[in-house]
């Protein structure tokens, strides 16, 4: 190879793996002009079309997306098979609307099936239906351990599998075409083998613990050489990856073990190494805080969560200014200072842009002036998170803002206005066929009704 094929290789090497790292932080825009730029440099290469299709799913660009999604697949067709799976998604959302108009729950065609997960990750929108009875608590349903495992590769298109599969069972609609003239019942039955496809794969894959041992090593060899810069992005992410699969697999002492090491390395690196060291650092810190509250101990998970918020204001980062005052807030509701909670929580608020997240931001604001028996306060957010719920079409969410709003009037006084509610939420639980939710709401209307 030429020294200036290997110039060449070098830069697209760096370029791909800054697009991976923006990917991580969730500026998806910059990603996709890395991604973009390295593409003139490779136009054929798979994984920048597979990383630009990301950050377009991410910001709602589905048609864009789709595109790249396409181009991924155009010379092996088996490549990255979940980039089917959407794509049949899709298929199929057009002809249920040729079919049917615009169905009552909408098909999502975001997530992907990395290990990283976001740091500020969502509270499981369980909270206001646990607090109607005390012993729900210990009904909380189980889920069969093969089925979780499914869940946790999947991420978000689990649940996509399961509406495709109620779908199948609609006669009629089943009997529709895309605007290609493909069959409905194809396209689902393809998109639904895409994806089991996509499960068997991911369980055959070398577990991702013992691929992060040559990137360490290789850290100990030397001085790093000319493209030290992507070297030392490409580990840092191997690393998140392998720090956030030991938290999700409930591993929280491997976790926090693996995040100290990775901070000790990155302390002793320079800014040329990593130029965005304080953000790195930040993360770092926030992985450790998500650790330590898995683990119990609440004082030190906060002192890290507020390193992770000092460190994204000094960099005027928002998304990380966001992600550590939404974890300080909810280290302070689970030790039961609410009203600090409130405070972070509300900052939070303007620095939020996905109506998803709203829902569960406001919902758990809302929850503490309901604790702290502020109940206007508590209703008005339960109205704002049901707003953000319905923009989002989740039912799961609407469910719990519907509870919300309903506990809320009943300690207002309001009876008729919570007997709505609750009779609202109890049909969307039944529609998620969640047992444990529809009995305690119909406890909880039973005793809302005048007698």
């Amino acid at each position: 190879m030429s020294d200036t094929a290997g110039d060449r290789e070098d830069q697209f090497s760096t370029i791909v793996a800054d697009g991976n790292w923006l990917y991580i932080k969730g500026e998806y825009k910059k990603a996709i002009e890395s991604f973009s730029t390295a593409l003139t440099l490779k136009p054929d290469e798979r994984n920048c079309f597979v990383g630009r299709s990301k950050c377009y799913l991410n910001m709602g660009l589905y048609e864009n997306a789709l595109k790249d999604a396409e181009a991924s697949l155009k010379e092996d067709t088996t490549f990255f098979e979940i980039q089917e799976f959407r794509l049949g998604i899709q298929k199929a959302q057009e002809a249920i609307e040729n079919c049917v108009g615009s169905p009552s729950v909408k098909l999502e065609i975001k997530g992907d099936l990395s290990f990283l997960q976001k740091d500020e990750e969502m509270t499981q929108p369980i909270t206001a239906i646990e607090d109607l009875t005390k012993e729900n608590k210990q009904q909380t349903q189980k889920t069969p351990k093969i089925e979780k495992r499914t869940k946790k590769l999947l991420g978000e298109f689990y649940n996509d599998g399961k509406y495709l599969e109620s779908l199948l069972k609609d006669e009629d609609l089943v009997k529709g075409k895309t605007k290609g003239g493909e069959s409905l019942q194809d396209v689902i039955q393809g998109s639904l083998t895409h994806l089991d496809a996509c499960t068997e794969f991911s369980n055959q894959e070398k577990p991702i613990n013992a691929q992060g041992k040559d990137h360490k090593t290789q850290q100990k060899c030397g001085k790093p050489g000319p493209s030290a810069s992507s070297e030392q992005t490409n580990f840092l992410l191997k690393s998140l990856e392998e720090i956030d699969a030991e938290l999700t697999s409930g591993n929280a002492e491997g976790s926090l073990k693996k995040a100290e090491e990775v901070m000790e390395m990155v302390q002793r690196w320079s800014e040329k190494e990593v130029p965005n060291k304080q953000e790195v650092l930040g993360s770092l810190h926030s992985c450790i805080g998500n650790a330590l509250i898995n683990l119990g101990d609440m004082d030190k998970a906060l002192v890290h969560h507020q390193k992770d918020l000092e460190l994204a204001k000094q960099c005027n980062h928002s998304e990380a200014m966001s992600r550590a005052m939404d974890n300080i807030g909810k280290v302070y509701a689970q030790t039961g200072h609410l009203t600090l909670a409130i405070g972070f929580w509300e900052k939070k608020i303007p620095l939020v842009r996905d109506p998803l997240e709203k829902t569960c931001l406001f919902h758990e604001i809302g929850w503490c002036y309901l604790k702290l028996d502020r109940y206007e306060e508590a209703r008005d957010y339960g109205v704002r998170s049901l707003a953000a719920a319905d923009e989002t079409a989740d039912d799961k969410w609407q469910m719990n803002a519907n509870v919300l709003v309903a506990q809320s009037e009943m300690k207002l006084g309001n009876v008729e206005s919570s007997v709505a509610r609750f009779e609202r939420a109890l049909t969307q639980a039944k529609l998620q066929e969640d047992d444990s939710a529809m009995n305690s709401i119909q406890k909880a209307l039973d005793e809302a009704k005048p007698q």
